[in-house]
């Protein structure tokens, strides 16, 4: 039962593998499993079937895991059929009858016997046991004589031996195993491979030795590779002759000879061809342009006869033989005009041919012998053809004429260019060369603006050059040198914008940015402040991209971060020093000091960089409170006094790490916080101004000048703080009474402003709060008058005015004892009055 599961999983495993269910493993692997199955069923003294079914069975596992490369399974059981094969033939001669059914069953067996053996040389081989499959391989070689059937399978394997191992370049071997097999299809013609595939083993015998060691096999290779040729005659028998013959330094009276041997027979073109470059790339020039000559007449019906003068070309020009390569050309192009056209892939060739030679005559700067190169192309042209060859040609050809000086020769080949391929890159900077050197800066300029836009669009079919993305930003970084060095600094500025943008590497894009603002900063220092606007615009644009390129440098391994803060050290201080250097428009003051800011942001923060970056907020924020105050739209102003909180705020978190790394006393910093930031709230309304305030009436070390210039602001328009006025104005008096030396002046104008705030012009009635908190303001202004004459008499003559229609007033409202009493108070003022008391009294 065992068996019989056995015999039919093999049976499916055979069909199932050929209606390609199962592949060649599984297949494998199904054969495994059934084979060790009929094995394990065989007992001691298995039946013949059983034992030829066992024989088959591990003969063809072991093959299926050999034909998948696990040759080290397939030896187990080829072993196997070996054993069985024996058992075989110990049963088969138990139960003969004479010595007739012994070699028939000897014959039998040695079938089996010679299949094991071969199919154990392929596995030892496999497994690069050189040795054990030589002798396996010897031993089928043995049996030949009585199985000459065998003879092209043995000599087919030894073949495949041999190219295997001269694919691996074990060339000893490689020889060993095509001399079997060589000798092996010679033993019995009848069933000889066929002379065309021992010639194929004698090739590759000649070439292994060749590539072995050509100087020390010589013989045995022209041995091999002439055999070869007896056997079939063969165009890469030939070839390979001559090749041999080449590297061993034959004459060339023996390479004649071994050339003059097909000479007879037809062979191709192509081939002939390859001989004559094999003869004259290996300096044989006498024999190769011989031969070389004698294919016009063998191939004259040939439509590829041009092939032969192009090759002849080539290896002239290649032998510097400049004149007579001229000759062929010519005789091309008279040719070409009287109906001997070359093919179209032969004229392809020949162009190729005259534009490496023309490059060579450009690179040596040997400019009219280029365009004499470029010439013969041209003449292969129709007029008024269009292609994109013609269009790269002329390019070449203007450039030739640039550096001739023969710049409206230049000129023509750029307009035909632009004719051919209007929308190239290349026909562009040569428009754009000529332009420079024409000094025609609008035209350079425009010729540039056309390259930036072609140097942003996806590559198509541009010259095949193109392939290298950085075509157009090579080109660009092209036309600002020669910009500059032809001093045509707009043009030059208008290359590299365009270039800074393009640029992925960031080294050579921050390079070309410097160079840009270089370039702009003495374009701007040279033209009048009216005309520096757009210029000034360009310089933010070029600093906003630098600190674009500095974001997007962390993702550039190249990059280093010592590299990143030296462009962004440089980068911020010309933003500095143009935003110190252009007080005309404030707008761009501040832009200027922001991007100084958000430079500076990518450089460590020592304390030169946070005391630059508390700088830079506080000026823009000066800028914007003085631009709101200018502003009448409302919406405009609260955009602007929003900007300057949002500065103040950032600015308020740096001057935190700030104190910390020294003593800033000094420093007027919290004071200018303080009033920007007053100023800012109070006029956008800012419900937390008291709050703000409050802490302001604590700090003991305020000055008068801050309280004063907080009382300006209070009342300062569209603000109006009326009570925070005046509690300003009463801290800083209370301030000037407390100095030793009380400055007149000063305080003058501080009461003055109380007085006014207090006790304002054209009211209709006075609370007696209030005329009592006016009195002794006037009575404190008395006091300092009384002690000094230093103060200013226009003040003391407003007081007593003041005090003199405050009194008339009560008076018109019956309050006859109060307005006496402020009468009075300003016939007190008017004995201070100098040379005005007279007028007065």
């Amino acid at each position: 039962q065992v068996e019989e599961g056995a015999v039919s999983l093999w049976n499916w495993a055979v069909t199932k593998h050929t209606s390609s269910v199962v592949n060649d493993e599984q297949r494998a692997k199904l054969r495994f499993v059934a084979c060790r199955l009929v094995c394990l069923c065989g007992g001691s003294d298995p039946p013949e079937g059983t034992i030829r079914r066992q024989i088959l069975m591990a003969m063809k596992t072991g093959k299926g895991w050999i034909d998948i490369g696990k040759a080290d399974i397939a030896d187990g059981f080829l072993e196997i059929a070996m054993s069985s094969i024996e058992k075989l033939y110990a049963k088969l001669l138990k139960g003969s009858n004479g010595e007739a059914d012994i070699d028939v069953h000897k014959a039998d067996v040695e079938k089996n016997v010679f299949k094991v053996l071969s199919y154990q040389a392929e596995s030892v081989f496999a497994q690069g046991d050189f040795q054990k499959a030589v002798m396996c391989v010897q031993r089928c070689k043995d049996m030949l004589m009585k199985l000459p059937k065998e003879t092209c399978y043995l000599s087919i394997l030894c073949y495949n031996f041999g190219v295997e191992t001269y694919e691996w370049k074990r060339y000893e071997q490689s020889s060993f195993w095509l001399s079997q097999s060589y000798d092996i299809g010679k033993m019995d013609m009848k069933y000889s491979v066929g002379k065309e595939m021992q010639a194929k083993v004698l090739r590759l015998l000649a070439t292994a030795y060749f590539e072995w060691d050509c100087n020390l096999y010589l013989d045995k290779a022209l041995k091999a590779i002439n055999l070869a040729n007896q056997e079939n005659l063969h165009p890469a028998g030939l070839f390979l002759k001559v090749k041999i013959l080449l590297k061993s330094g034959a004459s060339d009276e023996d390479i004649n000879s071994a050339v003059a041997e097909f000479l007879h027979h037809k062979m191709s073109l192509d081939f002939c061809l390859n001989i004559a470059k094999l003869l004259l790339e290996h300096g044989r020039e006498s024999v190769g342009f011989d031969f070389l000559k004698s294919l016009p007449e063998r191939f004259e019906s040939s439509p590829d006869l041009g092939r032969i003068t192009l090759l002849h070309i080539e290896f002239l020009l290649q032998n510097e033989r400049e004149l007579l390569a001229k000759q062929k050309v010519e005789e091309i192009i008279v040719g070409h005009y009287t109906g001997k056209q070359l093919l179209p892939e032969a004229l392809n060739q020949l162009h190729i041919i005259l534009w490496d030679r023309a490059a060579k005559h450009y690179e040596a700067k040997s400019y009219s012998e280029a365009l004499h190169w470029y010439n013969y192309s041209v003449s292969f042209y129709t007029p008024g053809q269009i292609d994109q060859n013609l269009a790269k040609l002329q390019r070449n050809m203007a450039s030739c004429y640039l550096h001739l000086k023969q710049v409206d020769k230049a000129k023509e080949a750029a307009k035909e260019a632009e004719r051919c391929d209007p929308n190239s890159i290349f026909t562009k900077f040569s428009v754009y060369k000529i332009a420079v050197i024409e000094k025609d800066a609008d035209k350079a300029v425009e010729a540039v603006i056309e390259m930036g836009k072609l140097a942003e669009k996806p590559c198509q079919h541009e010259d095949k050059l193109r392939a290298d993305e950085d075509t157009g930003t090579n080109l660009l970084s092209l036309a600002a040198q020669i910009a500059l060095e032809n001093e045509q600094q707009v043009v030059a500025i208008k290359a590299l914008e365009y270039l800074s943008e393009r640029l992925q590497d960031c080294r050579q894009s921050f390079a070309a940015l410097k160079c840009l603002v270089r370039l702009m900063l003495s374009k701007i220092m040279a033209e009048d402040e009216e005309k520096r606007d757009e210029d000034i615009n360009s310089m933010l644009t070029y600093l906003t991209l630098a600190h674009k390129k500095l974001a997007e440098s962390f993702t550039e391994e190249q990059f280093t971060g010592d590299m990143r803060i030296l462009e962004a050290h440089w980068f911020r201080k010309v933003a500095w020093n143009l935003a110190v250097q252009f007080r005309g428009c404030p707008e761009k003051i501040r832009d200027f000091f922001l991007l100084s800011f958000k430079l500076s942001q990518f450089c460590p923060s020592d304390k030169a960089v946070l005391i630059a970056q508390k700088t830079c907020l506080l000026m823009a924020a000066a800028v914007d409170l003085e631009m709101g105050r200018q502003q009448v739209i409302p919406s405009e102003q609260t955009q602007l006094l929003t900007q300057a909180l949002q500065h103040l705020q950032a600015c308020k978190e740096i001057w935190k790490v700030l104190k910390l790394t020294g003593d800033f006393a000094k420093d007027p910093t919290d004071t200018l916080l303080l009033l920007y930031e007053f100023e800012a709230r109070s006029k956008l309304n800012d419900p937390t101004l008291h709050n703000l305030m409050e802490s302001v009436w604590e700090q003991p070390q305020i000055e008068v000048k801050t309280l004063e210039i907080i009382a300006s602001l209070a009342m300062e328009s569209p603000a109006r703080y009326p009570v925070l006025c005046k509690k300003a104005l009463k801290s800083a008096l209370n301030l000037h009474r407390k100095q030793a030396v009380i400055d007149a002046v000063k305080f003058s104008k501080c009461v003055h402003s109380l007085i006014n705030l207090s006790l304002p012009t054209g009211l209709t009635d006075l609370d007696a709060c209030v005329l009592q908190e006016v009195w002794y303001y006037f009575e404190d202004a008395l006091s300092i008058v009384s002690s000094t004459d230093a103060y200013p008499e226009m003040e003391i003559l407003w007081l007593m005015t003041r005090a003199w229609n405050t009194g008339i007033f009560l008076y018109t409202v019956g309050k006859y004892k109060e307005a006496g009493q402020w009468c009075g108070l300003g016939m007190r003022f008017l004995n201070h009055l100098g040379s005005l008391k007279k007028s007065y009294e």
